[in-house]
């Protein structure tokens, strides 16, 4: 059932699809999803930028398996440069602290102020490990390490199908989620901060476990996440304002939006709900890390909208305005009159 309601593409000028391009897909299809969950299970989920990409474009490659190479290079020529910004701002995420001591009780004063009525004085984390958190493994615990790692897929298989789509949709995507990398990174700078599970570790908290990759032992599928709980380790601790996990899920879901049919708008604004449920539940980000995610992302709309109109009202100025380069034309002169002859 298609939910997307975009404007019919333009007509393809490339040569038509072979009889055979459908079961060729298929074939193809098959082959990389196969490849996908060996990898999975013996590797783990790709959560690294540059390991994700690679599972991207070899996606993309079976989907249009019909296609000339030089296609699918176009695709890697357009995607390195994002994958290498990616990449850096994973590494400087673990240099943001500066060896500096991260805010944290005013994260703990702030959950508690606008929660701490309904839960008894904790923070919501510690709430709801209370009453969710137990030695074995629930349903729900398996749904947040699905939610959990969506988040390292989802913005970028997006990104995918703009591209294969509408290369302009892409571009403009692009650019939205290049702005609000770009400022969550300079926050985590300039607000080194630290999550709920560090806070019970360094004794400013009650007991929290950090669960966010624990539902996939119920499956028996305990190497399903070694390269984000590797990444986990290596990471920044203390990068956790704003909560860029709920800010890519609520970004793409609003870039998406008004080109979705209402009744399914519901659905789409439940991701973002069930990633916000997930990282607090899990011990990964308090509420005030959301609700300031929520904010950066709004502002990157209107940034990036206002700089992409300014930039389209400067260019089309230039295209009307008359080229001030060179010697003005010559002014043409009026001829005399000629002088009649006396008779």
């Amino acid at each position: 059932m298609a939910v997307v309601t975009d404007p019919q593409p333009p007509a393809r000028t490339d040569p038509p699809a072979s009889p055979d391009a459908g079961r060729r897909r298929i074939v193809a299809m098959t082959i990389w999803a196969v490849a996908f969950v060996a990898a999975w299970l013996g590797i783990g989920l790709p959560t690294d930028p540059a390991y994700a990409f690679v599972w991207i474009w070899l996606g993309t490659i079976a989907w249009n398996s019909d296609r000339p190479w030089r296609s699918h290079l176009r695709f890697a020529r357009d995607w390195v440069p994002v994958v290498l910004l990616l990449a850096a701002y994973n590494l400087s995420r673990g240099f943001a602290d500066n060896g500096a001591t991260p805010h944290a009780m005013e994260l703990i004063v702030a959950d508690r102020f606008m929660f701490g009525w309904a839960t008894g004085g904790e923070v919501p984390t510690v709430w709801l490990q209370e009453h969710l958190y137990r030695p074995q493994v629930h349903w729900w615990d398996i749904a947040a390490s699905w939610v959990y790692f969506s988040h390292f897929i989802v913005a970028l298989a997006a990104a995918a199908v703009l591209w294969m789509r509408d290369r302009h949709r892409w571009a403009a995507y692009m650019r939205r989620w290049g702005f609000l990398c770009a400022a969550g990174l300079a926050t985590y700078f300039i607000y080194p901060a630290a999550p709920p599970w560090w806070a019970a570790q360094n004794g400013l908290l009650t007991e929290v476990a950090r669960i966010s990759t624990r539902g996939w032992k119920a499956f028996g599928m305990h190497g399903a996440g070694n390269v984000l709980n590797a990444g986990q380790i290596a990471s920044n601790p203390v990068a956790a304002m704003p909560s860029l996990h709920t800010a890519f899920a609520l970004f793409v879901v609003l870039f998406f939006l008004h080109t979705t049919r209402r009744r399914w708008w519901p659905l789409l604004l439940a991701y973002p709900l069930a990633m916000t449920f997930t990282l607090v539940y899990s011990g990964e980000h308090y509420v005030i890390d959301v609700l300031v995610g929520w904010t950066y992302v709004g502002l990157t709309y209107l940034v990036v909208g206002l700089a992409e109109r300014g930039w389209r009202s400067l260019r089309a100025r230039q295209a009307t305005e008359p080229p001030t380069t060179g010697p003005p034309p010559p002014r043409a002169e009026t001829p005399t009159p000629p002088i009649p002859a006396n008779h």
